[in-house]
């Protein structure tokens, strides 16, 4: 499993695709830059270049503690990290949230279901794999 914590930015995984086939070349090996790239990857515990650019450069870099907004179960929210844990996975977090206002879950007009504190689980652009019956991912999450 990757440590996503320390996986460098794109340019810098890029640089040492170059410095590795560089490495190699002067030892009489031949890489290709994609093969590079892969190699990189597997070396950072991913399956291939797509996935480790994509945790590199999509990842949101959220704390315990920071301020979010977004939507949950189709309902805007702005709200406090109480809680954040890496997924075996390395692909998505769980995620605590504590909303400034309660949430009403249910969209009926004769019942009410309010939530201030959520746990969901989502992805390192802020989305939750999860959707509604609508097709909207249930959890949202954005620095606000």
């Amino acid at each position: 499993m990757a440590n996503t914590k320390n996986i460098a930015s794109i340019e810098e995984l890029k640089t040492q695709a170059r410095r590795l086939r560089e490495r190699l070349r002067g030892a009489g090996v031949k890489l290709s830059h994609s093969e590079a790239l892969e190699t990189v990857a597997h070396q950072h515990g991913v399956k291939d270049w797509n996935t480790l650019h994509a945790m590199a450069g999509n990842r949101m870099r959220l704390r315990v503690g920071d301020r979010v907004e977004g939507r949950y179960l189709g309902q805007s929210f702005s709200a406090e990290i109480r809680g954040l844990t890496m997924m075996s996975d390395g692909s998505h977090r769980r995620v605590t949230l504590h909303f400034d206002t309660p949430v009403d879950v249910v969209q009926f007009d004769s019942f009410s279901a309010f939530r201030q504190r959520v746990t969901g689980e989502i992805g390192w652009d802020g989305r939750s794999t999860r959707h509604t019956s609508n097709g909207e991912p249930q959890l949202i999450v954005r620095p606000a």
